[in-house]
Formats: C-alpha cells, sequence, structure tokens
C-alpha cells in the first residue's frame, strides 16, 4: 500500500480539465473530423467514394458527401483522391442527436444538442448507464472503460456504468447487433425504467460498420432501440465519447465544426 500512494505522490494530479481549460493535445496520428474541398474534385471522379469499404462516401451534385456513422476513419479514400480533396483533422467533437447530423459535406456542422429541460434535470447531475456490447470487437467497449481511469474520471460529472439495466437511467450500446444479441438488447432496454435514453457507439452500433450487410447482424441498433445520441468513430477515442455525453446533459453548449 505504501509502495502504491508513493507511486500517486510521484506521478501527481493527472486527470484531464476538458471541459474547462484547453482542449487536450492529441497524438499527430489522431484522425477526426474529416474535412472536404469541394472545389478541387474533379468532374465525374468517383475515386473516393469507389474506395470506401463503408460506402460511407456518396455524391452530391458531384461533391462527395461522408457518412461518419459509416466511416471507418481508414483514410482510404484520402490515398485515392487525385486531388487531395478529403482530410482529416484532430476535431473530436464529432458526437450529433440526430442520424442526419452526422452526414458531413465540407459545410460547418452543429454539435450535439443537450435533453430538453425536463430531461436534464432528471439526469443532468447523475446518470447511471448500463453499457451493452451487441457483438462488437471490443474495441468501442476498451474506450468507454478508458473513461474510467484517473485520466477521464468519468465519475467526476456524476456519470457512472451499472451493474444491471434496472440501476440505469440508459444504455449505451456497442457493436452491429447480431442475432443472437437481438433479444438480449430488447430486455435490458425494457428492463431500464422509464424515461430513459440510449447512446449509440462506433460505427457499428450506428450502421452495422465493417459488417454491415451480413445476414447475422442487423446494421446497427436503431431497429430495436431508440437512440439519443450517436457517437461515430471506430473506435471513438475517449474524448469523442465524453464530450458527447456531456453535451447530451448541458454541461457543454454551443460549438459547430
Amino acid at each position: 500500500m505504501l509502495t502504491v500512494l508513493r507511486e500517486r505522490y510521484r506521478q501527481g494530479y493527472r486527470t484531464i480539465d476538458y471541459p474547462d481549460g484547453d482542449s487536450p493535445a492529441l497524438p499527430d496520428r489522431y484522425r477526426g473530423l474529416p474535412v472536404i474541398n469541394g472545389a478541387k474534385c474533379p468532374d465525374g471522379c468517383r475515386a473516393c467514394a469507389d474506395a470506401c469499404p463503408t460506402e460511407a462516401i456518396t455524391l452530391r451534385a458531384g461533391k462527395p458527401r461522408i457518412d461518419l456513422g459509416r466511416c471507418l476513419f481508414c483514410t482510404d479514400c484520402v490515398e485515392a483522391c487525385p486531388e487531395g480533396a478529403i482530410g482529416y483533422t484532430q476535431e473530436f467533437r464529432l458526437a450529433s442527436r440526430t442520424r442526419d447530423g452526422l452526414v458531413v459535406d465540407g459545410e460547418a456542422r452543429t454539435m450535439a444538442a443537450a435533453l430538453d429541460a425536463k430531461s436534464r434535470k432528471l439526469f443532468g447531475r447523475s446518470l447511471q448507464l448500463r453499457q451493452v456490447s451487441t457483438g462488437g470487437c471490443h474495441g468501442c467497449e476498451a474506450d468507454i472503460n478508458v473513461l474510467g481511469t484517473i485520466i477521464y474520471d468519468l465519475g467526476r460529472f456524476g456519470i457512472h456504468l451499472v451493474a444491471s439495466p434496472r440501476h440505469a437511467d440508459g444504455l449505451i450500446v456497442t457493436g452491429p447487433l447480431t442475432e443472437n444479441m437481438r433479444l438480449a438488447l430488447k430486455k435490458a432496454y425494457d428492463a431500464v425504467p422509464s424515461p430513459k435514453i440510449v447512446i449509440a457507439v462506433g460505427a457499428c452500433a450506428i450502421s452495422g460498420g465493417l459488417f454491415s450487410g451480413m445476414a447475422e447482424q442487423h446494421n446497427g441498433v436503431a431497429d430495436v432501440v431508440p437512440i439519443d445520441l450517436y457517437i461515430p468513430g471506430c473506435p471513438p477515442h475517449p474524448l469523442t465519447i465524453l464530450d458527447g455525453l456531456l453535451r447530451l446533459l448541458g454541461r457543454i453548449e454551443g460549438g459547430s465544426g
């Protein structure tokens, strides 16, 4: 015990200040919000859309649009584009309250809006979530667990993961929803007392991700449970998840990206 205490003293205070102060520095290799310079797109070019493994890129009037709910942030589109019209930034604030809000086309996008005043009064100071993995690879699950470490300390915001849906205010769901987990997710949702919220984390939970279209999964969880917050990524960075949760609860307001 003394060894542990000495090491903690040596390390000092390590919890990040976010959302207060400056945003934490992210590694150079981090891939955040994609940006599109449509002016660079050659007429009739489909290189980026053809290269995308999840069909996250569609064309409107010859210009690409990226669905973050399907995007794996793999950069295949960047490598395929002959004019360098697509790039990735370090913008980690990606969550949206709506599915359509995940589509980016080079224009500014609005950050996730907060719950209504009544819901914020209920959940704003104490939010208990049951995490349900519906067949994920454990990438998203691991980054949710990271939020419980000393660096992020999710509990300081009154947000906790609980063992039973009966003790929860909502679900935080990962994975593409395999057929074997469909009934389990429905039962978990039904067991949460009303009113309740659902947060879909990762491309798989939103759209099926890399597994989209495969027979034994359901292209995300929206057909079984209503979604109140979409947090895209493969997997999302812990800061992306934290930012989305805090915006949902009204702890962070405004902003565009």
